[in-house]
């Protein structure tokens, strides 16, 4: 197959280079993996579990309450289960307990009379209760994808992150981990590898859901992935599609993101985890329909909560920016646990600025979580601090934590010299510059280039839809939407076709841009006679029967 130009330049600046590369990028069925038992403690923790297997042990999994934590716990629940083992999972609650790992639970979990833990995860900086996990007998395995801090648990940790850790890919999502711990056990044990093939639905979601970059072996999982899941196999996830309205068979990665992962991740911030968990190990339609219906009621919940939060976290982050703040720490009242994270992702969206949302949990204690842009790492920039924290965990792009409320303003004062110091080696560092990967042409901006860009799937974190930019000419435009709030522009590209874009972003802003120049609404042709930059995603578009090729903009700007 000749490949397009334009997909060609766009592989290459994403470091996809020589023929092998772009071959094992762009085919259907990718072979980038590596052997697990590369990954430190791997022997030695099948080894463990094997054992506690053969001597009859109970094996209780201990994950997290998001997407990737459920997606791991369904993974190695089947495949323990496959080995016979006497397998139960727990997952903390977020508004009772917290992240990771905690002493309560433990020892909840030994007294049901569990041998061993093996978390999916998290863990990796839980190093006091894997201590109090020991004084208790129980034995332990770590699993987790997480940067580590500087003390180390002392026990069996599989993690690619770890500093003796020789894994040639570090940035497995947790359910990656747990895909590897499974893949171990079934090659040592002789099981059949359909067992892993058919849990490749919980991998892909897991690692689309969590945000890690979709590149190297974490292409290949959420590839397969997406295929295990359009092949509807899992009843919890078959109901969960249909009543969303996703169309079985046609599930796409921004489906799974979008769709799928909030109403996973909707049990854990609105309700129990263990409700999703238990959807996405249902063996019965009716039993899933059950569920998948309640998963839904709680994303509606959530959506509701974070609306009302957004509102006024807005009017915060307004008095931040106008105090001339460059790393927000906002204090939200009587805030939603559960969806203060979506929030503060959603202000790091708009602001570009690395952003804390804390609200107080009582005994003077406050909950905090934080998300932060591209570029800025807040897991190194919140361990250098790790001492007025009394939980914390992480990694470069978003964290959670909890603060006694005497720390707050100390917090408040270090990242405000933090930010200062960042900003004197990088006065750009907080710059949301929108530039795009490639400017095509007209002879290149046709329906053959959009079959090949389908081919770059799935998007996800450092393999975007591509950015393009697209010279126009004679360009109209006109508002759009109930309020106007939106518009819509098209133009001549050079081969003289017309283009359609389409701006649901920054309508006004842009609107002023077009009038700046004399564009008259309505009027084709008015004012400037420079071109008009359009940069933006471009998919297929069906009117009335028509298919038209549409740019949905990021940003505009005249040129000479």
């Amino acid at each position: 197959m000749e490949l397009n130009p334009i997909i060609r330049e766009i592989l290459i600046k994403r470091g996809i280079t020589g023929e092998e590369a772009l071959a094992e990028f762009l085919s259907d069925k990718p072979q980038k993996t590596y052997d697990p038992f590369l990954l430190h403690d791997m022997e030695a923790g099948v080894d463990l579990i094997l054992s506690a297997v053969e001597n009859g042990d109970k094996i209780c999994i201990y994950g997290d309450y998001d997407a990737d934590g459920v997606t791991s716990i369904a993974v190695l629940r089947d495949v323990l289960k496959a080995l016979g083992a006497d397998v139960s999972y727990y997952i903390p609650s977020r508004f009772d307990e917290g992240y990771g790992l905690n002493k309560e639970a433990l020892d909840k979990i030994k007294a049901a009379g569990t041998d061993l833990v093996v978390s999916v995860d998290c863990g990796c900086t839980s190093v006091n209760e894997v201590r109090h996990a020991k004084e208790i007998g129980l034995d332990i395995l770590i699993t987790d994808h997480h940067a580590l801090k500087d003390e180390i648990p002392d026990c069996l940790l599989i993690d690619p992150k770890h500093p003796d850790c020789p894994y040639p890919f570090k940035e497995l999502a947790g359910v990656g981990v747990t895909f590897k711990l499974c893949q171990a056990l079934v090659e040592t044990a002789g099981l059949p590898k359909q067992i892993l093939t058919k849990n490749l639905d919980m991998v892909g979601i897991g690692t689309i859901g969590d945000l890690v970059p979709l590149l190297d072996e974490n292409r290949m999982l959420a590839k397969y992935g997406l295929r295990t899941v359009n092949l509807a196999g899992r009843p919890g996830l078959k109901a969960l599609i249909e009543k969303v309205g996703l169309n079985p068979g046609e599930v796409t990665s921004r489906n799974v993101s979008y769709v799928i992962v909030p109403h996973i991740n909707a049990a854990g911030r609105m309700d129990d985890a263990t409700l999703a968990a238990r959807l996405m190990q249902a063996d019965t339609e009716a039993k899933a329909s059950e569920m998948a219906e309640r998963l839904i009621e709680c994303n509606k919940r959530r959506r509701a909560v974070q609306d009302e939060l957004t509102d006024r976290s807005d009017e915060l982050a307004g008095l931040a920016v106008e105090r001339g703040d460059k790393f927000f720490l906002l204090n939200l009242e009587d805030a939603h646990e559960g969806v203060i994270g979506i929030v503060a992702g959603r202000l790091k969206e708009r602001y570009n600025l690395p952003t804390l949302i804390i609200t107080a949990v009582g005994n003077g204690e406050y909950k905090g979580t934080g998300r932060s842009p591209d570029g800025v790492d807040l897991f190194e920039i919140m361990n250098k601090h790790n001492e007025l924290f009394l939980r914390f965990g992480g990694h470069a792009v978003a964290c959670g934590f909890t603060i006694k409320e005497e720390n707050i303003e100390v917090l408040r004062a270090a990242l405000k010299k933090e930010t200062e110091e960042l900003l004197e080696l990088r006065p750009d560092a907080f710059v949301k510059k929108i530039v795009p990967e490639v400017i095509a042409s007209g002879k290149d901006v046709d329906f053959g280039f959009l079959s090949q860009q389908n081919m770059l799937e799935p998007f996800g974190k450092n393999n975007p839809k591509p950015l393009i930019g697209v010279y126009l000419t004679n360009v109209g435009w006109s508002r759009m939407g109930a309020e106007g709030q939106y518009i819509r522009i098209s133009g001549r590209m050079d081969d003289g076709r017309e283009l359609r874009c389409v701006d649901f972003k920054k309508g006004d802003l842009h609107a002023g841009i077009l009038e700046g120049a004399g564009c008259i609404s309505g009027i084709p042709g008015s004012g400037s006679q420079d071109k008009l930059l359009a940069v933006g995603t471009l998919d297929k578009q069906v009117w009335n029967g028509n298919e038209y090729i549409q740019l949905t903009i990021e940003t505009i700007e005249w040129v000479k």
